[in-house]
């Protein structure tokens, strides 16, 4: 893949990324109101995708962010919207990764709580940025945060 493709990439991988996030809360929210999974299971599920949400907002504050500032500066207060964000939906992950998932109805009120933040900051952050990060030029990070898992 030459450079400009892997570029362009960016853009559709991140919505991709967004897309398989969705997929992962869904399915945990399923066997939550399925009431069938053992709670264990449903914990460590819970874990690996609050795990895989924080390693993929970690990448952008860390990698993406700055690139985008650095060549598309008018994009500075959506990226700064963006981080205050991910530090909100760190505090309900961590909520979320404690939760007592015996008691169904408090664990389908937090995942509602998760899915409506996360849907929101990801439906905006693909409005303001997959151009932009389509159109970026030589980004000096991996782009590893858009990596599934």
């Amino acid at each position: 893949m030459n450079s400009t493709s892997r570029i362009t990439a960016f853009g559709t991988q991140l919505v991709e990324v967004h897309d398989w996030l969705r997929e992962q809360l869904a399915l945990l929210r399923a066997d939550v109101d399925a009431g069938t999974a053992q709670p264990r299971k449903l914990q460590a599920h819970c874990v690996a995708f609050c795990s895989a949400l924080t390693k993929h907002h970690t990448g952008e504050d860390g990698g993406a962010f700055p690139e985008l500032a650095k060549q598309f500066p008018e994009l500075k207060p959506v990226l700064a919207q963006l981080t205050q964000d991910h530090d909100m939906i760190t505090m309900l992950l961590n909520s979320l990764e404690t939760l007592d998932f015996t008691n169904k109805q408090e664990a389908q009120r937090e995942l509602n709580g998760i899915e409506a933040i996360m849907e929101s900051h990801f439906a905006y952050e693909e409005r303001k940025i997959v151009e932009a990060l389509n159109a970026m030029e030589n980004p000096s990070w991996d782009g590893k945060f858009l990596s599934k898992g």
